[in-house]
């Protein structure tokens, strides 16, 4: 079944003159796009462990290009001898195994078999990189994974500082829960620590169509394969979340060799995403706008209503009606008691 699919995909990269999928969802940094919030995000990254800054926060929805956006800021890093690097992908880990790990990613020879020997060679080691003018930065991705205990354990680390400087620089990247997580008062001595915070957004429609075609072109596309309506559909049913636009883009390409498309047009993008669930993601936003908008109008119109007197004739209604309702139980009651 494996090798059938795969023999289908090359035969529909073929159809379209492409060397590869363009629309894989690995973080290839041939296929790197950056949008106006990804390069903010970056500039911000670079900038905090250039000035050692300390704790930097990166949030943003599921698919939205968090860790491709991290895996280019580690190629960067680890370009320049100056910096070192620790990055923890899975942080489902106890407090011991998180520290050994971040010795061992930094290349440390792990001595000792409690929490503070491992403590001691990390501060060593920190000390020693501060004194060759040396940065060690530690990138933790998923964070909003992060349970109570490992989050308190990195506040500690940020402790690790000369009179002069920071000798950790810590870099927490997770979805918007992290945000959450971070606004609760037992978190709250992390949250004042925290020097930088960037929201990563999706892509506009015109980065969405840009994204697209670099793709395509990085894979050895000469010619345009998706309509201007098919590339409009697809922002409007992705919303402009990268992981998304990959995945339809994939399926309508092996919709449209299957009906033998050499352009892709909206209807093979539409019968995609009814297949993938994909509703039109700015339907969603628009409604919940409105939802918004009109509790918002109703607050305020309450507000100024009352303000003004204008509810004083309403009250006296509602209250002459409840008095008289009063009335008629008062005389029920009666009428009961007196005829036992």
């Amino acid at each position: 079944m494996h090798s059938a699919l795969c023999g289908y995909l090359k035969m529909y990269e073929k159809f379209y003159g492409l060397k590869e999928n363009p629309f894989n969802v690995t973080p290839n940094p041939e296929y790197i796009f950056l949008g106006e919030n990804h390069k903010e995000a970056l500039a911000q990254l670079l900038y905090g462990v250039r000035e050692k800054k300390g704790f930097i926060v990166i949030t943003g929805e599921v698919g939205t290009g968090k860790t491709t956006l991290i895996h280019y800021l580690l190629d960067k890093l680890n370009g320049n001898n100056h910096t070192k690097t620790a990055f923890l992908f899975n942080p489902k880990l106890t407090v011991d195994d998180f520290i050994q790990y971040i010795l061992k990613d930094l290349g440390v020879r792990v001595q000792g078999q409690t929490k503070g020997e491992y403590l001691h060679n990390l501060h060593r080691y920190l000390l020693n990189a501060y004194r060759q003018d040396e940065r060690v930065v530690l990138i933790v991705d998923e964070a909003h994974g992060l349970n109570s205990e490992l989050l308190e354990e990195i506040r500690l680390l940020s402790n690790l500082e000369t009179s002069k400087s920071k000798l950790l620089q810590i870099v927490l990247v997770g979805q918007t829960e992290l945000d959450k997580t971070l606004s609760q008062t037992a978190f709250r001595q992390l949250r004042q620590r925290i020097n930088l915070r960037y929201h990563l957004r999706p892509l506009s429609p015109v980065e969405t169509k840009e994204y697209i075609e670099k793709r395509l072109r990085v894979a050895g596309a000469k010619e345009p394969i998706f309509t201007e309506k098919a590339i409009k559909e697809i922002y409007s049913r992705s919303g402009g979340i990268p992981r998304l636009i990959n995945i339809l883009c994939d399926n309508a390409l092996l919709n449209g060799y299957a009906l033998d498309q050499k352009m892709v047009n909206e209807r093979s993008v539409k019968e995609v995403a009814k297949d993938l669930h994909l509703g039109k993601q700015y339907r969603r936003i628009l409604i919940w706008s409105l939802i918004c908008l009109s509790i918002a109008a109703g607050i305020l119109s309450f507000v100024y209503l009352q303000r003004g007197g204008h509810l004083q004739p309403l009250y006296d209604g509602i209250s002459r009606g409840f008095q008289y309702m009063k009335g008629i139980l008062d005389r029920e009651v009666s009428t009961i008691i007196l005829g036992r």
